[in-house]
């Protein structure tokens, strides 16, 4: 039997770079592979599984420790892998399987790509993988390298709809104020606007995950302040079937990452794909994402592109009335999920391995 190990450092954040790594992992099982996981602690199989929607049973856990020890530890470690998938978070490891796979979810720069060490250790990588063209043109010119785009994997089925949309505008993402922030601030903001100058029987629904607890959240007490007194819902850490269940409900999709960072120079910091906004598009929500970074390619080949992609928050809203307005139909923009299917992706990865 064929065996592959995983190691993805964010694993506990469980946002698009995990679901990405873990449905890699669950094709291989899917395909008899027996697949390992590099991890802390057991548990996170489960939270994935919940979060994610995913079957995981067989994956089998090994710790970090197990690898973290001396270069010939390592080598016998992973000799007997005929597959290696690692998510970098910046660095290039020494891969040591016999084939080796090395993911870039983020658009890094000024990291020192090509310094001598990396040059060195990118010689045991067969194959680097990118989520998106956008980060393909900064992590080739970063590393040196002619990277693969492989598109993330969003189970687009599972999220089709045909249900009477409500008034709800909904925005998906992590409440936390990392490396690349959802900046749901400036949604509660322009939101509140709309409601002062009129906009009635609309609610804003804000789903997503917080690593602490709820109250501990700083970022989303102070967002729960920001939107008191405004038809405003929050919905943290819950599971995915609630989650479609909100996608269904909701007419419009908002997106806001990237939000005043200038992207020449800050590349990590904008939407480097954007796999909720095909989760929303599936479900018959019309998106209005702002532009910057993987966003675009989603709607690169859609006519009607201008009516998704916002600059400011002023546009932001009047596009929003104008959607309100108009109504218009998302079918042809369903459509263009299919290219960013499960199925898809998993031909993509058979082809590649």
């Amino acid at each position: 039997m064929k065996k592959a190990i995983f190691f993805d450092p964010y694993l506990d954040t469980l946002g698009g770079g995990e679901r990405y790594t873990l449905t890699f992992a669950k094709i291989l099982l899917d395909e008899g592979w027996q697949v390992s996981l590099l991890w802390k602690k057991d548990d996170i199989l489960k939270k994935a599984e919940e979060r994610f929607n995913l079957n995981l049973g067989k994956i089998k856990i090994f710790p970090l420790e197990i690898v973290n020890n001396n270069i010939t530890r390592k080598y016998h470690f992973f000799k007997d892998y005929q597959l290696y998938f690692h998510l970098s978070d910046g660095s290039v490891p020494l891969m040591l399987a016999q084939k080796n796979l090395l993911h870039f979810q983020v658009p890094f720069k000024k990291v020192g790509g090509r310094s001598f060490p990396n040059r060195l250790k990118l010689k045991s990588v067969d194959e680097v993988i990118c989520n998106s063209f956008f980060t393909k043109k900064i992590i080739d010119k970063e590393f040196g390298v002619k990277s693969r785009v492989l598109y993330p994997p969003v189970a687009v089925e599972d999220f089709y709809n045909h249900k009477r949309k409500e008034k709800v505008i909904l925005a998906v993402g992590r409440f936390e104020q990392t490396m690349q922030a959802k900046r749901q601030d400036v949604l509660v903001e322009v939101f509140k606007k709309m409601v002062n100058n009129g906009l009635k029987d609309w609610r804003l629904v804000l789903a997503g995950a917080s690593l602490s607890e709820e109250g501990e959240n700083e970022f989303l007490r102070k967002l729960k302040k920001e939107a008191n007194g405004y038809p405003v819902s929050f919905m943290v850490n819950i599971p995915f079937q609630e989650l479609k269940k909100l996608y269904w409900q909701a007419a419009i999709f908002w997106h806001a990452a990237g939000f005043g960072v200038n992207e020449e120079e800050n590349p990590q910091k904008v939407e480097h794909f954007g796999m909720t906004t095909i989760e929303a598009i599936a479900a018959g929500c019309w998106p209005l994402v702002y532009e910057a970074g993987g966003q675009r390619e989603i709607f690169a080949s859609f006519p009607q592109k201008n009516l998704c992609l916002w600059h400011s928050q002023e546009e932001l809203a009047t596009k929003t009335l104008a959607i309100i307005e108009k109504q218009p139909s998302s079918k042809e923009l369903t459509l263009l999920t299919k290219k960013f299917s499960v199925e898809n992706f998993a031909e993509n990865v058979k082809k590649i391995i």
